[in-house]
């Protein structure tokens, strides 16, 4: 682990997010951090996601080994795509804020990896843009800790206008500049207030809220005791739901009165809009398609292999993908969050460590027997077809589907499949059928193409059971 003086300093990355502002990109399973949109070398046609964005700059940091990220579960196979096998990823059975988060990182560096209570614990979101320089300031909010008694540190930029989308650290009167980056006292905070108080904050030396708490392991552990929570990582999740949902800054943050802020005078963006991300896309067309000339300030984003062709249009975004297609002007792009209400969205794309699932078609078919009402949900059956790509080596986890039955086609490639328990060869062209609770996985030997064809009563969901996540 990487030391700081006496003890180690941990990384704990927080993963999360609703996948609205994105749209269609981002879903719920394909949150904002996942989008492999941001062009770190213009030269490089590569292009990396903001979570592998934050995990490089990690290991150029020195901090990459001794990081643990924290997720949804809907989200622990996509976040393996995107780092690999080299970190510890925690899994929340429900979304519960940064502090729960936070809180069962802390357990399981407690219970699980028997750390020290001296140990030093740095929470930081996944979807940071910032300079590499950031990430040495760790490094000093842990001697903050050992050497000035605050048992809180925080990082803090300086604003460049009066947000009101922001939280802002107001440093105690009297503090040194912000230039100086020293460890400066607090004395307020405010989550996204109005113009004309930012105004005034800012006037104060008020800094922007990066979202980055440095603690001890033992200040965290003593903040669960009070609050009558559980120390053990496997206690804490057994009470997740019946949890609050609540965020460290009003759990922790506010209530602690020996905090300091760390200033930050490098580069920090929020990319949660279409409008700050597009800046860092590199070039004005992403995928197939074409932008006119006289279309200045627009942007296409293109998953899909049909070309998209823009004439005329500027301040624009156009983003496709196999969930939909935004046509916006940029400023007016978050409005998509108001219109994505309702039903649950179909998610209609999806990244696993082992490869990806496309939804191809959906479509509702009657029975025609007779055996239910014809309007009953149990007399409509829902048939979804999807493509799936595998990566030559790598294997789903064995699970069962609760209520759809498969029906699974190799197009090319080869590989194995789990049926029951028992395992038979797959080459292009073979097909196996797998009845609902069937226990089963999949295994590409090769790159291997297929079609999932899932059936079963449109008024119920999957309900898809993960029973192993090792093929036997």
């Amino acid at each position: 682990m990487l030391i700081r003086g006496r003890y180690a300093v941990r990384i704990v990355l927080l993963s999360g997010g609703s996948g609205k502002r994105l749209w269609p990109l981002s879903n719920e399973v394909r949150s904002k951090a996942f989008l492999k949109l941001l062009a770190p070398d213009p030269s490089d046609p590569l292009r990396e996601s903001m979570i592998q964005r934050v995990c490089r700059q990690l290991g150029e940091a020195g901090l990459w080994k001794d990081t643990l990220i924290l997720t949804h579960e809907s989200q622990v196979e996509i976040t393996r795509a995107h780092v690999g096998e080299e970190v510890p990823i925690l899994s929340e059975p429900l979304k519960r804020g940064t502090f729960t988060a936070a809180a069962l990182a802390a357990n399981y560096a407690h219970s699980r990896l028997q750390a020290d209570a001296n140990e030093t614990l740095c929470v930081l979101p996944v979807d940071s843009c910032v300079d590499t320089e950031f990430f040495k300031l760790i490094s000093l909010a842990s001697s903050a800790l050992d050497e000035s008694g605050v048992q809180l540190v925080l990082i803090g930029t300086k604003p460049t206008h009066p947000s009101t989308q922001y939280g802002y650290i107001v440093p105690q009167a009297g503090s040194p500049s912000a230039d100086n980056r020293a460890v400066l006292p607090i004395a307020s905070f405010a989550e996204k207030p109005s113009e004309e108080a930012a105004r005034r904050m800012i006037a104060k030396g008020a800094l922007w809220n990066c979202g980055v708490f440095v603690f001890k392991l033992g200040f965290m552990l003593d903040c669960l005791r009070e609050r009558g929570l559980p120390a053990d990582y496997e206690q804490l999740l057994a009470r997740y739901p019946e949890l609050p949902e609540a965020s460290f800054d009003q759990e922790v943050a506010e209530r602690t009165r020996a905090a300091a802020v760390i200033p930050y005078g490098g580069t920090w963006e929020d990319l949660g809009s279409w409008a700050a991300l597009s800046a860092h896309l590199g070039a004005p067309v992403v995928g197939p398609g074409q932008v006119s000339s006289d279309s200045r300030n627009t942007h296409v984003v293109n998953e899909l292999p049909f070309p998209i062709q823009v004439i005329g249009v500027s301040d624009a975004i156009v983003a496709a993908s196999a969930d939909g297609i935004l046509v916006a002007a940029k400023e007016g792009a978050n409005r998509i969050k108001t219109m994505l209400t309702g039903p649950n969205r179909e998610i209609r794309y999806e990244e696993k460590r082992w490869g990806t699932r496309r939804m191809l078609d959906l479509f509702l078919e009657g029975k025609g027997d007779g055996s239910d009402a014809p309007d009953s949900p149990a007399a409509i059956t829902s048939t979804v077809i999807n493509k799936i790509e595998m990566y030559g080596g790598h294997k789903t986890g064995v699970h069962a589907h609760g209520n759809r039955d498969e029906l699974f086609t190799i197009l090319s490639g080869q590989g194995e499949a789990l049926i029951g328990w028992k395992i038979r060869s797959l080459n292009a062209g073979d097909t196996v059928r797998i009845a609902r609770g069937t226990a089963h996985a999949i295994r590409a030997v090769t790159d291997l193409i297929a079609l999932e064809i899932l059936s079963g009563p449109a008024g119920e969901s999957d309900e898809t059971k993960r029973i192993s996540a090792d093929w036997p």
